[in-house]
């Protein structure tokens, strides 16, 4: 795995590797489209030839900042190498530069332990995010949001925020940030829908979870196919459509029913990555739905039923006891 250093000091032996974090990926794309922008094509055919040029030579020319908040968010990727003191340090370094670098503050955020000022600090994500992109791009965007650089600390922000007023109690606000991101970025590339799908299982607010599920018909993955099945057995029992639904998602990940039965013990700590039909999957997925399998009546015992009858053995699993004849 790749690992990141803090800079301007040695790292001490006994220090951890920094693991390399996703958001580092938008270092590289906002180098090319300063690069881009700064060479002025006349058509995406040149753009593209240049682009390959040079990305082919392996290295990025470098350009300065254009903006205070270009220059924040330089700060804020040297952050992302780091961890502890050193990166909180850094994002106020961030911010001290640009009061509108979204990013600095959810790093922030994500340093606190106090969920109360987890709340504040991501909302001042939000609000440095909505400062930074203006009023006309939510909705002349709408729809496409993610795909413009830009937009990526505000969604961050956002995702944090609704997460910690979840946490907080406030659900209904939490569930309907969720919604509005889908609208900003139906395409979902932060996993929005598969927490948005738990928490309304939760609430029971099956009428937007049906709406949710039908918004993704080819969705192919732990979270939509348990979720698909944990609602159809709600609705209608321990029936043949319930079933089907269950048998289908144990086909996509066998590993979810070993987790939430207690026959396989969850690690402690989520994995960072995961494959589809892989136990890491089946625990980034339990570690939000569990609560909605707990409180659904019968529906520990239908999936414990359905294992001794039907499944077969999941690999690695021991297999429970059973006296019937």
């Amino acid at each position: 795995m790749a690992t990141g250093k803090a800079r301007g000091r040695r790292k001490p032996k006994n220090e951890a590797p920094v693991p390399l974090d996703r958001r580092l990926m938008d270092k590289q794309m906002a180098a090319i489209g300063r690069l881009l922008e700064e060479q002025g094509f006349e058509s995406p055919e040149e753009a593209n030839a240049f682009l390959q040029e040079v990305l082919s030579s392996g290295e990025l020319p470098t350009l300065p900042p254009a903006t205070p908040l270009d220059e924040a968010q330089e700060v804020v990727f040297q952050a992302l190498e780091t961890t502890g003191k050193r990166r909180e340090k850094l994002a106020r370094k961030a911010l001290s530069i640009s009061p509108d670098c979204a990013d600095a503050y959810v790093l922030l955020a994500e340093a606190t332990k106090d969920p109360e000022e987890a709340r504040r600090l991501y909302e001042q994500g939000v609000q440095a995010g909505e400062r930074a992109l203006g009023k006309e791009i939510f909705t002349e965007q709408e729809g496409d949001f993610w795909g413009i650089l830009e937009t990526r600390p505000y969604m961050r922000a956002r995702l944090g925020l609704a997460s910690v007023l979840w946490e907080l109690g406030e659900r209904q606000a939490a569930i309907e940030h969720l919604r509005a991101m889908l609208r900003l970025n139906p395409g979902d590339n932060q996993g929005v829908r598969y927490l948005l799908a738990s928490w309304l299982l939760i609430v029971k607010d099956d009428a937007t979870l049906e709406r949710l599920l039908a918004q993704y018909p080819d969705e192919w993955s732990a979270f939509w196919a348990y979720t698909k099945a944990l609602h159809t057995f709600r609705r209608k029992g321990a029936k043949k459509q319930a079933t089907k639904a269950l048998q289908q998602a144990i086909d996509i990940n066998p590993f979810v029913p070993a987790y939430l039965l207690g026959l396989m013990p969850l690690p402690k700590q989520l994995p960072p990555y995961y494959g589809i039909g892989t136990p890491e999957e089946a625990v980034i997925y339990l570690a939000e739905a569990v609560d909605a399998w707990m409180e659904t009546p019968g529906a520990l015992e239908w999936l414990a039923d359905f294992l001794l009858q039907v499944a077969a053995p999941t690999p690695g699993m021991r297999q429970p006891k059973t006296h019937r004849k």
